[in-house]
């Protein structure tokens, strides 16, 4: 999977910020990224510390762009843009304020077009990543709400697995409308990492085998999604066991296009999702790769404060090529 992502980026080559500069393990996926040509890293913070940084830690960052917020020549321009983009619900003096922090900063690099992408998470909660993404860059016309998915990878002896998983992080509780943006967004992020989506909606029922609103949810989000996407199999609701097993499906819905062989899941609230993707990932054995955020009009995207410089690399590989 990540061969194709690196393909696509030498042909491609892009500039991704990462708002926590001085961390270890930004510098060292940094250096990576470095080895290569096709992404080159905007560290932000004091150029002094970040070369510090990276000199004690051993990582060669030569090349990679250090921007310092509170000695950027173009702040003016910058404030001028975001008091803009805020309509008035931010005054200049706040806006000013709100630059000197990494997060609002480095997504107005993207906002201005001064970068393609940005990472960030390694030490600020979700909340702080998404926040300045949803006032500045937005969503996407025609896109109501951000959501997310996790690719879930499961490498082994002649098996490459991929699955697509939303929405595990961002809505609590979606609506029937909310599900369907969630569906079609997470079967367009299937799609970049070479997974042709089968869409099944997730359910404690299989076709009216449980009653209930949250069933009712389920099943009339799908037939939005399949009138929204007439191309891609979707199916549901249906019960994880029908969505993956042959052999269950030929019991329980012998006549899905989808169940039995679903690879990507969408979930009724952010408890379910949540729950799924780390099963599958503390025992399924597969490796989860996200919260991908999906419906921003530029690629912008969290990491687990727990993240090791490996899955930093990888999540700046895939929030690059999603553009």
């Amino acid at each position: 999977m990540f061969k194709k992502l690196i393909s696509i980026l030498k042909e491609h080559p892009r500039k991704i910020v990462f708002t926590e500069g001085t961390d270890p393990r930004i510098l060292e996926a940094s250096a990576r990224l470095l080895s290569g040509t096709f992404l080159t890293p905007i560290l932000l913070g004091n150029e002094d510390e970040v070369r510090a940084a990276a000199e004690d830690a051993g990582f060669n960052i030569r090349g990679a762009v250090i921007i310092d917020p509170e000695k950027y020549e173009n702040m003016e321009a910058m404030v001028a843009k975001m008091v803009e983009l805020r309509k008035g619900k931010m005054t200049e003096d706040e806006v000013r304020a709100a630059l000197k922090k990494s997060n609002y900063f480095g997504t107005m690099l993207v906002a201005m077009g001064e970068a393609d992408a940005l990472l960030g998470g390694a030490t600020y909660s979700t909340a702080d990543t998404v926040r300045p993404a949803l006032q500045l860059v937005k969503t996407k016309p025609g896109n109501k709400i951000v959501s997310s998915c996790f690719i879930m990878v499961r490498e082994g002896v002649g098996e490459n697995t991929v699955l697509a998983m939303g929405d595990c992080a961002i809505n609590i509780k979606p609506t029937e409308d909310e599900l369907v943006e969630i569906a079609v967004e997470t079967a367009k992020c299937a799609r970049i990492f070479g997974v042709d989506p089968k869409v099944a909606f997730l359910s404690y029922s299989t076709f009216g085998s449980g009653k209930g609103e949250d069933v009712d949810k389920m099943r009339n989000a799908c037939e939005k999604t399949k009138a929204a996407m007439p191309d891609v199999p979707v199916d549901g609701e249906m019960q994880f066991d029908a969505a993956v097993s042959p052999r269950v499906a030929q019991t329980k819905c012998p006549d899905s296009k989808v169940a039995g062989y679903a690879n990507t899941f969408i979930f009724p609230d952010i408890n379910a999702g949540n729950i799924g993707y780390k099963i599958a990932q503390r025992l399924g054995g597969y490796a989860a790769y996200g919260p991908i955020l999906q419906g921003l009009n530029a690629p912008i995207n969290d990491l687990s404060r727990g993240c090791n410089a490996e899955e930093v690399y990888k999540m700046a590989l895939i929030t690059a090529a999603m553009i």
